[in-house]
């Protein structure tokens, strides 16, 4: 089986200060979100991975290749015109059934499904309340899907669409790209999930599989709540911390930073060669080398080498940046 990794064609969901990391190399409980999906292919025959990148190609090539041992390809997307364009990159390399895995959320399902499956594809979908923040898959009474609605109004179905996708039958996905392609845009872009929809609507049948579990990191808000989810779920860690630190669990402090007088967690990562003194940290990603003084800070994300001194609430900033309130 080849796998479709693409990191290009999704919108506009990249957090400003980030820009300069690939967003599957951003960490989430110490790890990056890639290392987290590249997990859920463990017992998968896996021949080649296929990336579709961005600008970054040359940072996610070094990265990969240095990770994983699977024959891998790269492709730039230098036109962001939507998800359909991005896989149609991968046409001249797929020879066979593919899987399509967008990696800006970690997910727990049982990918085994896609060797096991007689149907021409499958979509994994997750429950969820808040629907009208989502794509939304509707189902026949055989769990087939019949259709996607972006954002309903109406409690149609709640089973978002997290963007895993298994192709059994790559010709019929081909033609309904290309149907996709020589068709007006939607808003803008091509998207894949109306291929989809052509596939569905000339024949095919694509199976629905909910997931055990879907953690969103392509927005602030949603990355610091999965990194407390996986914190809990036992990526929590620390060494040994002095009697003016106080831990509130879960949180993940790497080897190297230097703690003085300060709360740490809960639901907090802080990467290695960090300093925090006189401080309380909460809810909160603290990346590689920051230094944070004087403050009280929480839903907070920083960017490497970033300091914070003398400051109360939430802030997201970028490497090398700096925020200072009164002292």
């Amino acid at each position: 089986m080849q796998v479709i990794i693409p990191l290009a064609g999704k919108g506009t969901r990249l957090r400003p200060h980030t820009h300069l990391i690939p967003k599957p190399m951003l960490k989430v409980a110490g790890r990056p979100v890639m290392d987290w999906v590249m997990d859920r292919l463990d017992g998968l025959d896996v021949e080649e991975l296929i990336f579709i990148t961005g600008h970054l190609k040359e940072q996610v090539e070094a990265y990969t290749r240095s990770r994983y041992t699977v024959q891998s390809s790269y492709i730039e997307q230098k036109v962001q015109d939507g998800t359909a364009g991005a896989i149609n990159l991968a046409r001249p390399l797929i020879h066979g059934p593919a899987m399509i895995i967008f990696v800006d959320t970690v997910f727990e399902a049982d990918l085994t499904l896609a060797e096991r499956t007689e149907a021409d594809g499958i979509i994994w979908a997750k429950e969820v309340e808040d629907y009208q923040r989502y794509g939304v898959v509707v189902t026949d009474a055989a769990g087939c899907m019949t259709k996607i609605v972006e954002k309903p109004s109406e409690p149609i179905s709640k089973l978002a669409n997290i963007g895993l996708y298994y192709m059994r039958n790559v010709a019929a996905l081909w033609r309904g790209i290309d149907h996709v392609l020589a068709s007006p845009t939607n808003k803008g872009e091509y998207y894949l999930t109306d291929a989809f929809q052509h596939m569905i609507d000339h024949g095919c049948k694509i199976l629905t599989a909910e997931v055990g579990g879907w953690y969103d990191c392509g927005q602030l808000e949603t990355t610091l709540e999965t990194n407390g989810i996986l914190l809990g779920q036992g990526a929590a860690r620390h060494p040994a911390v002095g009697k003016d630190v106080r831990l509130v669990e879960p949180v993940l402090i790497e080897e190297g930073c230097v703690l003085e007088r300060c709360t740490i967690g809960p639901n907090v990562s802080v990467e290695t060669g960090c300093t925090i003194r006189d401080a309380s940290v909460a809810n909160s990603i603290i990346g590689p080398g920051c230094t944070i003084d004087r403050s009280t800070m929480t839903h907070s994300m920083l960017g490497e080498k970033a300091r914070v001194a003398d400051f109360t609430g939430s802030c997201s900033i970028g490497a090398h940046s700096e925020v200072t309130g009164r002292a």
